[in-house]
């Protein structure tokens, strides 16, 4: 099968001929339609994530927002068939024995398997994965909307859950990517009124469009300023991987607030504890999300309340898409077409 490989760290990706995944009895093999472009697999790639870096498979097919169909089913498998439309997400596997899992927190399961990190993901014709994993995809979704739900929506939808909002409350999203573009669409689905910040006029304009009530370009904007005339944000959701929107954010974050850390920099991030501690400010990380969280996600897609903004380009411009991403040229999400 055809391939985009990562045959090592900070080098780009090389096309191959590779042998196709052979299914064991608990796995489906499924063959690739659609596979979004995360800013996670260009860290990945780049090595920028030391943690990761250590674990990273290699050769590598990266790709973790699979959608595609089912061609083919091990013995065991009862609950899918040939023919049926799935998605592999981040969480390729998770040991439903560990403490977590049994907390009910199967994304941080501490013998978890990664898709396009620990296993091979979906910049290939073909993918295998374990049925109990691999999620239906509603017929009211295409493959190419489907994809990037199955990180970047599940993702923002799981940090907005954890902050418990209230229909009426503030949210502030930094960052319109493909991550920030449909966390202004869930907070709007759930009542909340949304401001977006970016230092891009255009990805603002779509932030309008998506419903966000106030737009803001850090660039010519005192953003701080601007929102705590409007009383501050009850959450903060940060999808930007730029430490100057955490320094930024955490002072747009109202007393009892909650910042939500999504977007994931390099550089470490910092924030003042006597500020903390005198807003009573509350931090909470989100890691991508269950397969009950993903089943919601899609839900609402189906629903027609959930649309990313997609372009989709051939798996040959893998490079290519990778390098606009390393110069902030992506606005949505791009999606990667066998």
């Amino acid at each position: 099968m055809k391939a985009a490989v990562l045959q090592e760290l900070k080098k780009p990706l090389t096309f191959a001929e590779i042998e196709r995944p052979r299914p064991g009895d608990d796995d489906v093999l499924i063959q690739v339609e659609a596979c979004g472009v995360c800013h996670s697999d260009l860290s990945i790639a780049d090595g920028d994530w030391k943690q990761f870096a250590a674990i990273t498979k290699t050769p590598l097919v990266l790709g973790h927002e699979v959608a595609g169909r089912v061609v083919e089913a091990g013995s065991a498998v009862r609950d899918l068939k040939i023919g049926d439309r799935v998605g592999v997400p981040w969480i390729y596997w998770s040991c439903g024995e560990c403490e977590f899992c049994r907390e009910g927190y199967e994304n941080l399961c501490s013998k978890q398997k990664i898709t396009g990190l620990t296993v091979d993901g979906g910049y290939a014709e073909f993918v295998k994965a374990p049925a109990s994993h691999a999620t239906k995809i509603p017929d009211a979704v295409s493959s190419v909307q489907a994809a990037p739900l199955f990180c970047a929506g599940v993702t923002v939808y799981r940090a907005i859950k954890q902050a418990k909002p209230q229909r009426g409350q503030r949210l502030a999203v930094f960052g319109i990517g493909g991550l920030g573009h449909l966390a202004i669409q869930v907070a709007v689905h759930l009542g909340l009124e949304v401001t977006a910040v970016d230092v891009a006029d255009d990805k603002l304009v779509l932030a309008k469009a998506l419903g966000a009530t106030n737009t803001f370009n850090s660039t010519t904007t005192n953003v701080v300023k601007e929102l705590r005339r409007r009383g501050s944000a009850h959450i903060v959701l940060v999808a930007s991987g730029s430490k100057a929107a955490y320094d930024t954010a955490f002072y747009c974050v109202r007393p009892t607030g909650t910042l939500l850390a999504v977007g994931l920099p390099s550089a470490e991030i910092s924030f003042p504890a006597i500020i903390m501690a005198a807003g009573e400010v509350n931090i909470k990380a989100s890691a991508v999300g269950t397969r009950e969280d993903l089943r919601e996600v899609l839900a609402m897609a189906a629903a027609g309340k959930l649309t990313c903004q997609v372009a989709t380009r051939p798996l040959a411009d893998a490079n290519t898409v990778l390098d606009e991403m390393r110069g902030g040229k992506v606005s949505g999400r791009i999606v990667l077409t066998m």
